[in-house]
């Protein structure tokens, strides 16, 4: 089983969460809008943490090996503004979740620090477990990762499978970032 794999669980939605995704995210006013939704059933689902959508900015042309990300939304602007952007070399990481599009599990302050190199702000706000979901299109090529933090350590099967549930949710609002995205003339800003 790769990491993106769970295997069977049943999955079980309050009614409350059940509401949010069928009355709710439909009627959201644009991708923020529709976001806003799909935080609000991860918070009440899995406790605090964050929840990140990047987007594949890599320019045509770019450096062979790098690979740029753009943040198009963020829970907590705060710590992980919009638009912030990062440059990735290829790793392992990369490599798994955005060439070969497939889930990324990790889970623990080592396996953190082993993919990120803000592995010390992600620490200090309480977070020590992440999943990355790949977005794909209709080629199946990853153009946008949505990204789940949480302080628990590790993920339950249950936790996984409504993670990847919310990530595909969340395909329709990452097109219409991905549609409006305009590459910067300038040096990254950092994520």
């Amino acid at each position: 089983m790769s990491d993106g794999d769970v295997g069977p669980v049943d999955l079980v939605l309050p009614a409350s969460v059940c509401r949010l995704l069928s009355h709710d995210l439909p009627r959201a006013g644009g991708p923020d809008a529709a976001l806003a939704v799909i935080e609000a059933v991860r918070r009440q689902m899995l406790g605090d943490g964050l929840l990140t959508v990047n987007l594949d900015a890599t320019p045509a042309g770019a450096e062979p090996g790098v690979v740029e990300l753009q943040r198009a939304w963020s829970s907590r602007p705060d710590r992980y503004p919009v638009a912030g952007r990062k440059r990735k070399a290829l790793t392992p990481w990369t490599r798994q979740l955005l060439q070969r599009a497939e889930v990324f599990v990790g889970e623990g302050d080592e396996a953190i620090a082993a993919v990120f190199d803000d592995a010390g702000l992600i620490r200090d706000m309480g977070l020590d477990a992440v999943v990355n979901v790949p977005l794909v299109d209709a080629d199946g090529r990853c153009f946008a990762t949505f990204n789940v933090l949480g302080g628990n350590g590790a993920w339950t099967a249950q936790e996984r499978q409504l993670i990847e549930l919310l990530a595909v949710l969340a395909l329709p609002a990452a097109r219409r970032f991905a549609e409006g995205l305009q590459q910067p003339a300038e040096a990254t800003q950092a994520v």
